[in-house]
């Protein structure tokens, strides 16, 4: 985020809003404005800040001076060529100190505070400078045989404005001479170097007293970081006196100093694992592959020519290291910050990327230069595991740190049991589902238009459910976070009768849907067959081996008249069936009322099934009823069977006289 607008424009604006708001309550204060101290080391940067009361702080940032036309450049919290090297030792209510370690020339620059409330926009205090400064050796020549060395710095030291000097001949340190300046020969081809008091592994780089070839090895780099399993190589130069031939060179850790230092290539646990990229001239760069944890000393190097041997202390401090994933906080609720820090033991290169990852699968877009990911606003979403890792050693994961998120219940839903159609007097069991952190603490039953509740618990059982128990139902999802509802659950209930009432009407509708098919079947049979009706009759009398029907008329007695005006005429038929089998043609007996205005009477049907071979004349039975018809048909020998069955059908006009 950019500063939002040029640092000159700052202290005025600060100036202003104080000044309006009286008793100067915007403030920002440094205890240092202006700080010098050592490459390599670490400064802490003091400062405090006011503002006021009922203002909560929601934001800090510091900044650097890049220059007079870009003006502040984005927050060094989030730079790469700071990663790793900044810490904010304040706090969102008065203190803002800062802290930077490993301290860089490129670190000299103007900085600049900044502060955000809930109700004030930004505000910027700038008035501090940081100088970094290295020790240097100067050499003087004087007139006689004597050379004068120099240890200085471009700035004076905040920390330690007079301190004391260590000088070190060959890497040797001379403790006899305490000051800033050391006296040495002009014919000397030994090599020099001076270090602060108290900060003895931080010293000047090494020079000749007279010349430019001495006993001298140049490290690159007086300390490396490097991740597990991967491979670093130390680099380093060296010189030595003229006439001198190298007759051996080798790096060794640091050891017990009474020992004599031991070849790493000689050692077991370095086997295979080096490769030493010098020469016997000046380069002196060695490889370590496949880094361990054991692997973590200060290595050096040696020289060995037949007239002497030379070794550069301090050496090159090697730290291998894994990678750590620091979160602050790691329990947060809904809609409030996290942030996640990828850290090692040691500072990790200036060209060094994060790959980010939750429940082990890569953020997308989360690979940047800054060891930092901020989570804002946090949701639900977020919680899961987190690690981290070095871009190009992607295997190398840190462990995995869980982010708990506090939030309301949500994705709320209402099961039912049992899913189908819901009859009258059954038992129907909702359940409310949720998804809480915390778990849902109280579950609340409601019915749509009713105030009431009807249930406080996940499962609200119906028994005997009624048809005046249908309606739309949700339920309420409660924990300390807050409450949310489901959506709404309709539940309609059937009455009890239903399926039977639908098996009714089925056979209904089938049995009249027969009644019409006999019906057009019979019509179709008395059309064809009315000229050979009485011949058929006559046939069928004379013989077993035809099918034949006769139908006599008697006329009704008084009594059968009286009745008739009451109720229907009733018409009798026995049927028989005669021996043959060979008869495949359908039976057929036309039913006529008596009376054609009363065709809406309902005609019954006497069936009477006799037994084998016996077959009443149809003249016999009208003697006995003259107001019957009687109709006779022959029945195959299959078995015996008698019995009346009466039936219902509907009323079919009566036939022309002499059809039968």
């Amino acid at each position: 985020m950019a500063l939002r607008a040029a640092g000159s424009v700052f202290g005025v604006f600060l100036l202003s809003v104080a000044g309006v708001l009286g008793e100067n309550v915007w403030d920002v204060t440094f205890t240092r404005t202006r700080i010098c101290a050592l490459k390599g080391l670490s400064v802490d940067v003091s400062c405090t800040y006011r503002y006021p009361s009922g203002h909560d702080v929601i934001d800090t940032e510091w900044y650097k001076w890049w220059n007079v036309k870009v003006g502040y450049t984005y927050n060094i919290m989030e730079q790469p060529e700071y990663a790793g090297r900044v810490e904010y030792l304040g706090n969102n209510h008065s203190d803002c100190t800062l802290r930077i370690t490993d301290l860089r020339e490129n670190d000299t620059a103007e900085y600049c505070f900044g502060f955000k409330t809930n109700i004030q926009g930004w505000i910027y205090q700038q008035d501090l400078f940081i100088s970094v400064t290295d020790l240097k050796v100067t050499t003087y020549v004087t007139k006689g045989s004597w050379v004068i060395l120099n240890c200085s710095t471009t700035c004076t030291l905040s920390d330690n404005p007079n301190p004391d000097y260590i000088w070190y001949k060959n890497g040797k340190p001379q403790h006899e001479y305490m000051s800033q300046n050391y006296s040495t020969l002009s014919s000397d081809v030994d090599s020099y170097s001076c270090a602060v008091k108290g900060n003895e592994n931080h010293r000047s780089p090494a020079v000749c007293a007279v010349g430019q070839n001495c006993w001298r090895v140049i490290y690159a780099k007086k300390s490396i970081c490097a991740l597990k399993g991967s491979s670093v190589d130390i680099s380093c130069t060296y010189t030595y006196p003229h006439g001198h031939i190298p007759r051996e060179t080798f790096w060794f850790t640091q050891g017990e100093s009474t020992k004599e230092p031991k070849d790493l290539k000689k050692d077991p646990n370095y086997l295979d694992r080096l490769e030493y990229h010098g020469n016997e001239d000046s380069d002196c760069t060695l490889r370590i592959k496949d880094l361990k944890d054991s692997d973590s000393a200060e290595y050096k190097f040696r020289l060995v020519t037949a007239e002497g041997k030379y070794v550069s202390s301090p050496g090159v401090y090697l730290t291998v290291t894994g990678v750590l994933l620091e979160m602050n906080p790691m329990s947060v609720s809904e809609g409030e910050r996290a942030k996640l820090t990828c850290t090692a033991n040691c500072i990790l290169g200036d060209n060094t990327t994060f790959i980010w990852y939750k429940n082990r699968q890569a953020i997308p877009n989360s690979h940047n230069y800054s060891n930092s990911l901020h989570l804002y606003p946090v949701s639900s979403d977020d919680a899961g595991s987190y690690s981290c890792a070095v871009n190009g050693h992607e295997d190398l994961h840190s462990p995995e740190v869980t982010l708990t998120v506090r939030y309301k219940p949500n994705n709320i839903l209402v099961s039912i049991s049992p899913s189908g159609e819901i009859v009258e007097g059954s038992s129907v069991i909702l359940t409310c589902h949720s998804d809480a952190n915390p778990p849902v603490q109280k579950y609340t039953w409601y019915m749509r238009n009713i105030n009431t509740s009807k249930e406080s618990s996940q499962i609200y059982s119906i028994t005997n459910i009624r048809s005046e128990d249908s309606g739309e139902y949700y339920c309420e999802a409660q924990n300390e976070m807050g409450a949310k509802n489901s959506t709404v659950t309709l539940i309609l209930v059937s009455g009890k009768q239903t399926f039977s009432i639908n098996i009714a009407v089925g056979i209904t509708v089938v049995a009249l849907v027969l009644n019409l098919l006999l019906s057009f079947l019979w019509f179709r049979k008395r059309a064809s067959n009315s000229t050979d009706t009485r011949d058929t009759a006559e046939d069928g009398q004379g013989g077993s081996s035809h099918l034949y029907d006769t139908i006599l008329r008697t006329a009704p007695t008084a009594a059968q008249n009286a009745d008739t005006d009451e109720q229907d005429v009733r018409i009798y038929a026995n049927v028989h069936f005669s021996h043959s089998r060979n008869h495949e043609e359908a039976l057929y007996s036309p039913v006529q009322l008596r009376n054609p205005e009363k065709q809406d009477k309902v005609q019954y049907a006497a069936l009477k099934f006799n037994r084998l071979g016996v077959a009443p004349h149809p003249a016999a039975h009208a003697a006995e009823d003259s107001s019957a018809i009687y109709s006779t048909v022959n029945k195959p020998r299959t078995r015996t069977q008698e019995g009346t069955l009466l039936s219902s059908y509907p009323t079919f006009p009566r036939p022309p006289t002499g059809s039968w």
